[in-house]
């Protein structure tokens, strides 16, 4: 197998906090990334970017497509969302979700993105609906692994089974390093302490995830509810209920604890990464991912498609530049990629070629 070689990218939603603060509008923000060198990937999410998206006039798509051209990005993923319980009465029908799917998947198409990320929500029998679509408007449908679930979770092996009798290459997954952590994130744990968290408090947090980690990731959605449940019955007894949900949410659905090596077990399918990630130590590593050896895993298993850097960290961190950080992780990155005997993609003209060829290729087991 030819070692790996991925494409540099990131994903605007790492810059969330600046973008709803107004000190970047859209066309600032992708002028920025082009100019820091942050990509030459391009992710962004529909719904968050794009305002009445999917509804999308001519002059705006247009206006887009050229403005990513003019500063040398290359369009690698939107994300879209699979939103079932968007009516207050009752969840959508498959009818329904697979209409409303489809309009954002056309907008994907006009906006000159390959992949169009959709969401853990959906069920093999909704993907398979949406294979005629994706084969429409030859869009890759890359549904996220994201944390709690991972490679070796029921769903995501269904959905993997799934893909393998149904042959496409259209269909596969988005591979989010949020699944694979490794630590609860230092940063995190400031933000708790700036509210108000004793030393106590926290140092059980870390051992009650650390204790999960040790035990492995869930396989099933009841395994996954008793972990969550144990994060809040943690804040009562140490009397902050108030931030029980908030560590029940980061302690299972941001800090996955599987090992890495459960990516392999749908390395064939993945179409593109979202490069999660919290913060950036002293020392310039990220001390709760472990980019590094992610980075060695996909050189290993012949990837080539794109990473989008995915700093999750600014949630709660705001004493930090996100860009600052993101600059510095994909540094991290590029070191891991050489050390692993390869390279990280940074020319615009390479990885639009690299991009193709990876999303064309049938898939290999």
């Amino acid at each position: 197998m030819t070692p790996g070689r991925p494409i540099q990218g990131v994903t605007l939603y790492s810059f969330t906090r600046a973008f709803h603060a107004r000190e970047y509008d859209l066309e600032g923000l992708i002028r920025k990334v082009a100019a820091e060198g942050f990509g030459p990937g391009l992710e962004i999410i529909g719904f968050s970017s794009f305002r009445g998206f999917p509804a999308l006039d001519d002059a705006f798509v247009g206006w887009f497509r050229d403005l990513v051209a003019e500063v040398g990005l290359v369009p690698t993923s939107l994300a879209i969302n699979g939103d079932w319980a968007l009516r207050p009465d009752r969840l959508m029908s498959q009818d329904e979700l697979i209409a409303y799917m489809t309009r954002q998947i056309e907008a994907a198409s006009r906006l000159g993105f390959p992949i169009a990320r959709v969401q853990i929500s959906l069920t093999p029998d909704s993907m398979q609906a949406l294979l005629p679509v994706a084969e429409r408007y030859r869009v890759t449908l890359a549904l996220e692994v994201h944390a709690h679930q991972h490679g070796r979770h029921e769903l995501i092996l269904a959905l993997r089974d799934r893909y393998d009798k149904l042959g496409s290459p259209l269909l596969g997954f988005t591979a989010d390093w949020g699944a694979t952590v490794s630590r609860f994130a230092p940063s995190l744990l400031e933000a708790y302490r700036r509210r108000g968290a004793t030393e106590e408090l926290l140092r059980a947090v870390c051992a009650l995830w650390d204790q999960t980690y040790q035990e492995g990731p869930p396989l099933t959605e009841a395994a996954h509810g008793k972990r969550f449940g144990a994060f809040i019955e943690l804040a009562h007894r140490h009397g902050r209920p108030d931030l029980g949900i908030d560590f029940a949410i980061n302690g299972t659905g941001l800090f996955g604890p599987a090992p890495i090596d459960t990516w392999r077990e749908i390395a064939p399918w993945i179409r593109h990464c979202h490069g999660k990630f919290f913060g950036i130590d002293a020392a310039g590593e990220e001390p709760s991912v472990p980019v590094r050896d992610l980075i060695a895993l996909l050189v290993d298993v012949g990837y080539h498609g794109a990473i989008s850097s995915e700093y999750e960290g600014w949630h709660w961190n705001h004493w930090d530049s996100p860009f600052d950080i993101i600059a510095a992780e994909q540094a991290v990155q590029r070191s891991a990629a050489q050390h692993a005997g390869s390279r990280m993609i940074v020319d615009p003209a390479q990885a639009r070629d690299a991009l193709h060829r990876h999303l064309a290729q049938p898939v290999s087991k």
